[in-house]
């Protein structure tokens, strides 16, 4: 997920935004300690499949994961929503999508191909990847497919505690930020944003200052919408690949020093960190390549190592529910 087109969201610039303070974080505007670490563990692609359902299950219950966001026009979304019925509270969100990037394993959109037919490609499915998106694409079209599967969670019986976006599609273009971030306010979902200081995301993009005062821009617009905003992203986790050579335990050492030395760099500040925890079994690899990082993510959250340290540093772990109710309090 990349967001060096940030520098687009100029074209919002239009509205008053709040002042972003550089002594002050989001963290702390929403009442969580001065100073503290507070951290989303989140995990992305949930409903893909039944490996990533599991896999999301063992984080949030055995691990350090709190929070996850649903692919909703995938398979196995009404297999994990009937969990979640039966574990309300639980913090799920969506994880928008309009890609489906897998070879022989895919989905179409929830709006239906005659609603949106820029965003289907010839076998009937979303297009498989975010310059196909780009190329294709109309605003409109993805708009009425946000707001499509926003529909279907409510339909299902959960109203989603945020919003943020499958393989960054809809921080590829102008427009699309620009219906992402508007359907966020709208229907008062918060939205995925780094709008704080952005000490980890604008190494890893390689912001210029002008990028980043845009991202900080666009956190005021959502702060003044009555939205929570990340300080800042950590979304370096998919590339910590490991190896087919690891046994389970050097994976998991692997990843879990990842994890560490990720959190030890980060600046306070509400900050949320990705990942992809999926117990695969022998059919995961006919959908995807990726089940050694996934995997890894998910013995990353289980070690009793990673929650070791995350105590001892007196890190704060948050939800973006909880993140939402903090702002709803503050004037």
């Amino acid at each position: 997920m990349k967001y060096r087109l940030l520098i687009i969201l100029l074209i919002l610039a239009t509205t008053t935004f709040a002042q972003y303070s550089e002594t002050t974080t989001y963290a702390e505007r929403l009442g969580y300690p001065k100073g503290k670490k507070v951290i989303i563990m989140h995990v992305d692609d949930v409903g893909m499949s039944y490996e990533s359902n599991q896999g999301t299950i063992k984080a949030l219950t055995e691990g350090v994961a709190t929070s996850f966001s649903i692919m909703m026009p995938c398979s196995w979304v009404p297999g994990f929503v009937h969990y979640m019925k039966q574990h309300p509270g639980l913090d799920a969100g969506l994880h928008l999508t309009l890609t489906s990037e897998w070879k022989d394993y895919r989905w179409g959109p929830l709006a239906g191909k005659p609603t949106v037919k820029s965003l289907v490609d010839a076998e009937g499915a979303l297009w498989p990847s975010v310059s196909d998106v780009v190329k294709n694409g109309s605003p409109d079209d993805v708009e009425r497919e946000i707001h499509a599967q926003i529909d279907r969670a409510r339909s299902m019986g959960f109203e989603p505690t945020h919003l943020d976006s499958h393989m960054g599609t809809l921080f590829a273009t102008p427009a699309f930020i620009e219906r992402y971030v508007k359907v966020g306010m709208q229907e008062k979902i918060p939205v995925m944003f780094p709008g704080g200081h952005n000490t980890a995301i604008q190494v890893d993009e390689r912001m210029s200052p002008d990028m980043l005062a845009m991202t900080r821009q666009i956190g005021g617009q959502l702060w003044s919408a009555g939205l929570p905003v990340l300080d800042d992203l950590h979304n370096s986790s998919y590339g910590w690949k490991g190896n087919s050579s690891m046994s389970k335990k050097e994976l998991q050492r692997y990843k879990t020093e990842k994890y560490i030395d990720g959190l030890k760099n980060l600046k306070p500040g509400l900050t949320m960190v990705i990942m992809h925890c999926t117990d695969p079994s022998e059919i995961f690899p006919r959908i995807s390549d990726s089940g050694i990082t996934r995997e890894g993510d998910l013995l990353a959250m289980i070690d009793p190592e990673l929650r070791k340290y995350i105590e001892k540093e007196g890190i704060i772990l948050t939800t973006w529910r909880e993140a939402m109710q903090h702002r709803q309090q503050v004037k």
